[in-house]
């Protein structure tokens, strides 16, 4: 069995986030990929315990982007293997679109920035148990894909989660953000902050504050049933 967890990110400085601080307790190594900048993505899926896909400023839609191009092809390598899957905002939406959904932005321009509270479906609630206001950084949203269940929806965007089998999952939120990173990408990309539905600065401080916990909690819950418990070295250090 192996160790290692696929991480794609889109931009060179990208981070693994706080998922990635809870697979690497979990004693996982990241292999860590960015096709944006001419990673090549394996082939297939075998020397791999799980695939995370993350966010990025560009859109599913770019398929003149080489980067776009090949993330959107390797989904038939994820698709066709038993390998977890998690699609965070664009790895959600590229799934999606993979899966012959659509992807797009809102009608009335607005976005989701800030923390925002996503309402459980019935097929979702139990996913949800943890928390149900995550941190929300993105201008599209997704259709759900044929044959996927709808987990959670939203207020500007309707659909927040889907599960696709039984571990392909995408989102639309970003549970790996740190405080870090939202000094980071409000500094950034400051331009978001003056777009129609984006929250001050200081409501994304504020909410970090009061939702970190319950996400923390959500996230080491989602590895479990996604099946990404633990690497096999560190499942056999836990017994002895």
């Amino acid at each position: 069995m192996t160790s290692k967890v696929l991480i794609v990110v889109h931009q060179k400085t990208s981070v693994a986030g706080h998922v990635g601080v809870l697979l690497e307790e979990r004693g996982y190594t990241l292999d860590r990929r960015c096709p944006m900048i001419g990673h090549q993505l394996p082939e297939t899926l075998d020397d791999h315990a799980g695939v995370v896909v993350f966010g990025g400023p560009m859109s599913a839609n770019d398929e003149h982007l080489d980067g776009i191009c090949a993330e959107l092809k390797f989904m038939d390598t994820v698709l066709a293997s038993d390998t977890p899957f998690f699609g965070i905002c664009l790895g959600g939406q590229l799934l999606a679109r993979a899966l012959g959904a659509r992807v797009y932005l809102h009608d009335e321009g607005d976005v989701e920035v800030g923390y925002t509270k996503i309402n459980p479906t019935e097929t979702g609630r139990p996913y949800f148990e943890h928390s149900e206001h995550f941190y929300q950084w993105h201008k599209e949203g997704f259709d759900v894909p044929d044959g996927a269940s709808l987990l959670a929806t939203g207020t500007r965007f309707p659909n927040q989660a889907y599960l696709y089998g039984d571990n392909k999952l995408g989102i639309q939120f970003h549970p790996e953000i740190t405080l870090e990173m939202i000094q980071r990408w409000t500094a950034g990309a400051a331009h978001r902050m003056e777009l129609p539905g984006a929250q001050p600065k200081e409501a994304h401080i504020k909410g970090f504050e009061m939702f970190s916990d319950s996400i923390d909690r959500w996230g080491r819950a989602t590895l479990d049933w996604l099946g990404l418990r633990g690497s096999p070295r560190a499942v056999m250090d836990a017994a002895d």
